[in-house]
């Protein structure tokens, strides 16, 4: 399995479609970068966020997820509160070819601040908005900015196509739009 360069995303994305809309170079004037990368994408959070609550104490169950444990919010900036957790989106919409596989990781800035950034691999045939999970470790409320660089995309290609990619399967999570909360 082999990590694919700058060359191979830039092509995907402008001919194929893969990230819309896409970034040719990394942006950092003044914001946490985003764009392309030497071998990876570096994806912006969008202005819609989902911050866990305990107002009507709820219980978290991944298999009856109660949509009162978020409150909404449609801003530029996020505020988690201490030791909590908020879902959002990213602004690109991706397209995984059948023969790549997507690894997510955290940017380095918000890392350095306690803010982790979880996603589950993109598996082949996979599309969608990404939904990215925000946990702040710390004992303080942290910031998360919309339109900014939120987490990387490094893309393996596989030796073959899968016999059954997640598109052939139907996942649950395909062509999600929005900020998209658990499923069973």
């Amino acid at each position: 399995m082999a990590i694919l360069s700058d060359k191979w995303i830039r092509t995907q994305a402008r001919d194929h479609g893969m990230i819309e809309p896409f970034v040719e170079a990394q942006r950092r004037d003044g914001c946490i970068s985003y764009g392309l990368s030497s071998y990876g994408y570096d994806a912006r959070v969008a202005p819609e966020f989902k911050i866990f609550t305990n107002v009507d104490s709820t219980m978290i169950d991944p298999k009856d997820f109660d949509p009162k444990n978020f409150v909404n919010r449609d801003n530029d900036v996020c505020i988690i509160p201490p030791n909590s957790f908020a879902l959002a989106r990213t602004v690109e919409y991706f397209r995984v070819p059948d023969d790549v596989l997507v690894i997510c990781l955290g940017k380095s800035t918000y890392a350095r601040c306690g803010i982790i950034v979880n996603v589950t691999p993109l598996e082949p045939g996979w599309e969608g908005h990404v939904t990215l999970e925000f946990s702040n470790t710390t004992p303080l409320p942290a910031k998360i900015y919309a339109n900014e660089g939120a987490c990387q995309f490094l893309f393996l290609k596989g030796n073959e196509r899968p016999e059954v990619t997640y598109a052939d399967r139907a996942g649950k999570y395909m062509g999600q739009k929005g900020v998209t909360l658990p499923r069973l």
